[in-house]
């Protein structure tokens, strides 16, 4: 059974939280953005305040062993300096039991990285590169077995589990979604959770109309599923980005050097059929930004998206593009942005995405909901300041990719069921 937050007792237990504390750290193991740990915070406190005590974990980068420079015990003092209490460190998330025993109420215990154990992931480690299927299956096999005594172990340290860990709700690990099971009546989401399942579902299932998604990004092949979802859902489908060259080749349009895949041209021409079918407006570059090289400093020229010459490639969405996509966003009550229009690392060619930023601040202005998500969409909103003037942020890549792509989240499921 699925309690909340707000009205859970918390007095006198221990909480075991998922959060997502994947942060960068420099060369010198300084958090250079903390983003992740603070939206974390509201969570942890309010269990600390209403009684009870947190057992945090989280996984670090993508170790496939023990090693130090992903070890949680870098943020320990950061998490602490946020939290507002000590936070103890257990160096061996497998063999807390005594510091997880000896909380009390308002304290604090942080893991080591979960995925320093092969288990979290249940994935075999090791394999000869000319392993035989059968030994394949059986490595399988063994770790997903030892997984049920590694879940257990940390199911043990608790009393409830909260996750509050949407980055990682796509995946079916031990601590996103096995360890729910040990918990069937003391089980919930933490806040940041809860915003980010409300937010997508203000897009896709309550939307007001009309309803926008913004998909950009550099291929096709990476957000097809996304396409293919969206396109039977929304009112206006904005494709920009290198993968929208794609598409005005398979409408026969000549693209220089741009980005593109061949081999996804037919699957471009069906997303515009069934778009038709369904009366959905799909609006595409009218004219780029191109350069003659991977370079900033390229010399750049406007051509005809259908027109680009031989040694030109299409880097950023021009004016003319911006204005009738502006038109559209500002007509919108409902708008969903994943993925940049341009290329985004490049400053002479992260105009167009900067635009877009621009135009759902003043679209939320307005009175529209407006949700954003993706690495560099998120960037953009951030470095414009418009973090704020948005409705959402998502801080799930991967798995709000997934969640608009209509799949179920294992990490959502498991506290649902």
């Amino acid at each position: 059974m699925q309690q909340f937050i707000d009205s859970y007792d918390f007095t006198g237990k221990k909480a075991i939280v998922r959060v997502d504390f994947n942060v960068p750290l420099d060369e010198n193991f300084n958090i250079t953005d903390d983003t992740r740990i603070r939206r974390a915070m509201p969570t942890l406190k309010k269990i600390l305040e209403k009684g009870g005590a947190v057992i945090i974990m989280s996984h670090l980068g993508r170790p496939k062993k023990v090693d130090p420079k992903f070890s949680l015990s870098h943020i320990v003092d950061h998490v602490s300096e946020c939290l507002g209490v000590p936070v103890q460190f257990a160096a061996d998330c497998q063999k807390a039991d005594e510091q997880a025993a000896a909380l009390k109420p308002g304290e604090a215990l942080l893991l080591e990285n979960l995925r320093f154990y092969a288990e979290e992931e249940g994935k075999p480690r090791g394999l000869a590169e000319d392993a035989s299927e059968d030994e394949k299956k059986a490595a399988k096999k063994a770790v997903k077995e030892s997984q049920k005594a590694f879940v257990k172990k940390l199911a043990s340290y608790a009393d409830c589990y909260v996750n509050d860990a949407f980055g990682t709700a796509h995946r079916a690990h031990g601590s996103t979604a096995l360890i729910a099971e040990y918990f069937p009546n003391d089980k919930m989401f933490g806040y940041l959770m809860e915003g980010e399942i409300k937010a997508i579902d203000n897009v896709l299932k309550n939307a007001q109309r009309p309803l926008t998604a913004i998909i950009g990004g550099s291929k096709v092949s990476s957000k097809l599923a996304v396409l293919k979802n969206l396109v039977g859902k929304v009112d206006n489908l904005i494709i920009g980005g290198g993968m929208g060259y794609t598409f005005i080749k398979a409408l026969g349009g000549h693209i220089g050097m741009s980005l593109h895949e061949d081999d996804l041209m037919p699957d471009a021409l069906e997303i515009l059929n069934t778009a038709k079918e369904k009366g959905v407006n799909v609006s595409l570059s009218v004219a780029t930004v191109c350069g003659q090289a991977f370079d900033n400093d390229t010399p750049r020229q406007i051509f005809d998206i259908y027109n680009i010459p031989d040694d030109w490639e299409g880097m950023d969405a021009s004016p003319a593009s911006l204005e009738n996509w502006r038109k559209i966003i500002l007509a919108s009550k409902t708008i969903l942005w994943n993925g940049p229009v341009g290329v985004f690392e490049l400053p002479n060619f992260a105009k167009g995405t900067l635009q877009i930023a621009q135009d759902l601040a003043d679209a939320t202005a307005q009175g529209a909901y407006t949700l954003v998500g993706g690495g560099d969409s998120v960037a953009a909103v951030t470095q414009m300041g418009y973090a704020d003037k948005v409705s959402y942020v998502s801080t799930g890549g991967g798995a709000m990719l997934e969640a608009i792509e209509g799949k179920v989240l294992p990490g959502i499921a498991a506290i649902q069921d």
